[in-house]
């Protein structure tokens, strides 16, 4: 059995040709600016220890602290409406949508709306959307799928972009970043005031008082969220803090976790739908809180995974993410993140092998805003692989064999000498260029240290004294 989406495959063609040389770079390029920013800012290991504990401390009551939302939300003339799965989300947005004769939704940038495939529904119920998000117009204007949880265009280089541009919108030719940025205003500016829904994501709800955040740095998320008559904004279930004061907490790090600054250009907080004295904003604001396997992650061995607050850091820290590019993970969410949520939200048996897209060297963890040890969660799903007969036979019959060994003194005495043996055959301090199935992954990009005529346990009981 298989993945249906293989990583090592993927990652191996984008790698061979050259797709992958804008995301190293600006992976890279963030990566340092996150690094500056944590420098600027002497709180901020005590921020992401107390960001940790808010996290953890909302997801041990989450069904309280959803109550509590729902309860104040709509006291205040919100709707909230309950979704199991991906369908049943995308079904009530369009429901939504429908009843108000919309034709047209607009959307700000939203990683569950990506996750719940809400772009392909409304378009089979015959309503045309459009993306707002920079990043997400490119991505929707040249049929590509996002690369990166917060730059959806990061493989793009801005060559790519001005091509796309002239082929697309009829632009003259220009790949100056401000021009470029021109070039899409004027073309989204007309679709911002004819839209009939506006449809954003949910950064952070507040169960005190009933409210959410949205955080973005163009202007367009707030065009989504007051222009439109209708806005509908769809959050992952675990996208809750107790408290204003929580969420000023996880403001601190988000911003410059996720992409190095103090503060994002754009933070609204949005209690509910326009009041009579309010000169702008929607007459009705709707809240679908997607479910979609979140309950099962929460109740098993993953359930630290849904403290994450989507801030990229762990995909510009990943050596792994940088070299293979986003779209290996055949995922909306690529990386460290994704290697653990996919499996979780997907199923195993489809995503399985994204535990193994890791060297479990710990830099998403030393990245993370709120510390999740993903090694520790994707060597747990390594496990289930194994124990659900999901990894290939020969992987199988390895680690049980080294199992029976590293377990029996006898036998990790035998397998001692054989090494030994086998390190005197290659010959004294010669590094082995080639190895035999699949052992040549290792080889094909790198050569196996000499094996040591004599193991460590020997030359200590040869020792004199």
């Amino acid at each position: 059995m298989g993945s249906a989406f293989p990583f090592a495959e993927h990652a191996a063609s984008a790698i061979r040709e050259g797709r992958t040389d804008a995301t190293n770079a600006g992976a890279r390029r963030v990566h340092i600016k996150r690094l500056d920013a944590g420098t600027d800012y002497p709180a901020m290991d005590e921020m992401r220890d107390l960001a940790r504990s808010i996290r953890l401390h909302t997801l041990s009551r989450l069904d309280d602290y959803l109550d509590r939302f729902a309860t104040e939300f709509e006291a205040n003339g919100g709707v909230v409406h309950w979704a199991d799965d991906a369908a049943a989300a995308s079904q009530i947005v369009v429901d939504i949508a429908r009843g108000r004769g919309a034709t047209r939704a607009i959307k700000a940038k939203s990683m569950v709306t990506e996750e719940i495939h809400l772009n392909q529904a409304l378009g089979d119920a015959g309503i045309e959307v459009v993306e707002t998000d920079l990043g997400e117009f490119i991505v929707q204007l040249s049929g590509d799928r996002p690369s990166h949880i917060i730059a959806p265009v990061l493989h793009k280089t801005r060559f790519e972009i001005g091509e796309l541009f002239r082929d697309e919108l009829g632009a003259g030719y220009t790949d100056v970043p401000e021009e470029l940025n021109a070039i899409a205003r004027s073309h989204l500016r007309p679709i911002f005031l004819d839209a009939h829904v506006g449809i954003s994501g949910v950064n952070f709800a507040v169960a005190d008082g009933g409210a959410i955040a949205t955080v973005t740095n163009e202007g367009n998320g707030r065009f989504c969220t007051t222009a439109p008559d209708v806005h509908i904004a769809v959050m992952g279930m675990e996208r809750i803090v107790p408290t204003h004061a929580h969420l000023a907490v996880m403001m601190e790090v988000l911003a410059r976790s996720g992409t190095g600054q103090r503060l994002s250009v754009y933070t609204s907080v949005m209690r509910g739908p326009r009041g009579r004295d309010d000169p702008d904003g929607p007459e009705e604001l709707h809240v679908v809180i997607v479910d979609n396997g979140r309950s099962a992650m929460l109740g098993g061995s993953l359930a630290e995974i849904l403290t994450c607050i989507r801030c990229g850091a762990c995909l510009n820290a990943c050596p792994v993410y940088r070299s293979a590019g986003g779209h290996a993970y055949g995922s909306p969410y690529p990386g460290p993140i994704g290697s653990v949520v996919s499996p979780g939200l997907f199923g195993l048996e489809d995503h399985f092998d994204l535990a193994y897209a890791s060297t479990l060297c710990g830099a998403c963890t030393d990245a993370c805003p709120v510390r999740i040890d993903i090694p520790r969660l994707l060597v747990d799903l390594r496990q289930q692989s194994a124990d659900e007969g999901l990894t290939p036979p020969w992987l199988g019959r390895a680690l049980r064999l080294y199992a029976r060994a590293a377990t029996s003194p006898t036998a990790w005495r035998a397998a001692l000498r054989a090494g030994g043996l086998l390190g005197r055959v290659a010959g004294s301090g010669r590094w082995l260029g080639t190895l035999p199935g699949p052992a040549g992954g290792w080889t094909d990009h790198r050569d196996l240290a000499p094996i040591p005529r004599q193991s460590f346990r020997s030359w200590w009981e040869a020792r004199d004294g």
